[in-house]
């Protein structure tokens, strides 16, 4: 993910980008160098021949009628290839090693494949073939100085092959100056992937992800990538301590729940978010009937925030039950709650709208209470003015998958949460556009804000650009239930089960 996924982890690249393109014509040159020495082919079998003369891991594997072609012949095929003078798919190049090797990845392994019509993104057409993964990745760690390649598991069978390669280069003259002595060649080292519960981490099924439109792109914030935890507002310290917390471990099984770097996020977000705000997710209108007066601006004690009280606010719906299930303290009839920063209100009427559903409350409000704590078993919520509080849109997320191991399932889309991103339209305090002015003179690419009993949210830059007002996707919620996204005001106790 180059440099957002350096900048996601919180680290700076030293020097310019590095990419295996860069050497396609070192690779190149040596890919000649080993024909000439015997040490590669041309072979011109089909690939499902190749594969079946490659054998498997019970039976060995037998020589192409091409392996012992001349030298000569060989390499002017291989320039014939390079040239686009030759067809996909009617030769590639083979390094010439062992077929009845216990290593299957030793069989004479293909080290340059013909791809005329598959321009690379940053070499364009210059090149109808293009080297195989085995052929580039440890020679590029040489020619770069890198001395521990870490992989994946399922590399462990190619480690010998990396080192052929390597050691086989290292042979041809001036091949290798970075690596000879007092320099290593490098070495590849494999561990488990970092699998986590609710996640898919294979390129192959997030490319299908990506192409199947079940996400806006690589960047999506419920993408297990950099780019989209960084959309999503994860900080830097939070995955350095998540690898810290689970170390590394050659175990393939091992899994990570994923709210353990939920836990990490939180933490890290506590200590490092200063901004807050009030931010009515689901608004419901609520009239203040004994309010007679104008608006009236109230200060955060020790912030410099102005919240604006009046006739007409919002109360988020989820702070309401018509009838209270045993346990919620909110707001009910006949029920106190107190406004945070603000007043206590207490609810008198219900307004229903044509379809029976809660369309306004109307309370009445304490006006000695402002300034006091509220009195025991009232509960704090939060709240915004109906026309001077600013609206914004949220997205509440919740795993991208609903099964705890996705890729165990017949096909793994199936295991998709419906409707795993929600958008709201919201209400906030009026000082967030403020906040966000203010916030872009800093150095800090990332706004991140807390909705005071709601959670943690990052703007997206990029959907706000796209729609010219505020879009703030949210990075993670309070420990406990409240924020987890709900129909509207509850009417009806639930039935025991």
């Amino acid at each position: 993910q180059g440099s957002t996924g350096r900048g996601g982890l919180g680290f700076e690249w030293d020097g310019a980008e590095r990419y295996a393109s860069d050497y396609f014509g070192q690779l190149y040159e040596w890919a000649e160098a080993f024909i000439e020495r015997g040490l590669a082919y041309v072979d011109e079998l089909s690939a499902e021949e190749i594969s079946e003369y490659r054998g498997s891991v019970t039976r060995p594997g037998k020589d192409s009628p091409f392996r012992d072609r001349p030298e000569e012949e060989s390499l002017q095929i291989f320039r014939k290839m390079r040239a686009g003078e030759m067809a996909q798919g009617s030769a590639v190049l083979r390094a010439k090693i062992d077929m009845s090797h216990p290593n299957v990845i030793m069989r004479d392994p293909i080290m340059y494949r013909i791809l005329p019509n598959t321009p690379h993104p940053r070499t364009g057409d210059q090149w109808p073939i293009y080297p195989s993964y085995d052929w580039a990745h440890g020679l590029s760690d040489a020619i770069e100085g890198v001395t521990h390649s870490v992989c994946t598991l399922e590399f462990n069978m190619h480690n010998e092959l990396y080192n052929w390669f390597n050691e086989q280069v290292l042979g041809l003259p001036d091949s290798l100056p970075l690596c000879r002595a007092p320099s290593a060649l490098p070495r590849q080292h494999e561990f488990a992937r970092l699998e986590m519960t609710n996640v898919v981490v294979s390129k192959r099924k997030l490319k299908r992800l990506v192409e199947g439109g079940y996400v806006e792109g690589w960047d999506d914030p419920r993408m297990p990538t950099i780019s989209g935890m960084r959309r999503r507002g994860y900080p830097p310290s939070a995955l350095r301590k998540l690898c810290e917390l689970v170390g590394v471990t050659k175990v393939p099984t091992s899994v990570i729940e994923f709210s353990l770097l939920e836990n990490c996020v939180r933490d890290a977000l506590q200590e490092q978010v200063s901004a807050k705000a009030l931010c009515v997710l689901r608004p419901l209108r609520v009239t203040i009937t004994n309010w007679n007066a104008e608006d009236q601006v109230l200060e955060v004690p020790g912030e410099d925030r102005k919240l604006h009280f009046g006739k007409e606010i919002l109360l988020d719906a989820e702070d309401f039950q018509v009838e209270p299930e045993p346990g919620f303290k909110r707001l009910a009839p006949g029920r106190q709650v107190k406004l945070r920063y603000s007043y206590v209100i207490q609810c008198d009427e219900v307004i229903r709208g044509a379809n029976g559903e809660v369309e306004e409350l109307r309370c009445s409000y304490d006006p000695d209470s402002l300034g006091k704590r509220p009195p025991k078993k009232v509960a704090v919520v939060h709240w915004a003015h109906a026309t001077l509080s600013t609206p914004v849109t949220v997205r509440l997320y919740e795993n991208l998958f609903a099964d705890a191991r996705p890729e165990e399932a017949g096909d793994f889309l199936d295991a998709l949460t419906p409707d795993s991103c929600k958008e709201l339209s919201a209400r906030c305090e009026p000082g967030i556009s403020e906040m966000w002015q203010k916030h872009q003179e800093s150095e800090d690419p990332i706004f991140r804000v807390q909705f005071e009993r709601c959670g943690f949210f990052a703007l997206d830059r990029k959907a706000t650009e796209e729609r010219s007002s505020l879009v703030f996707n949210c990075t993670i919620t309070p420990r406990s239930d409240f924020g987890k996204a709900k129909k509207g005001p509850r009417e009806t106790k639930r039935k025991a089960k």
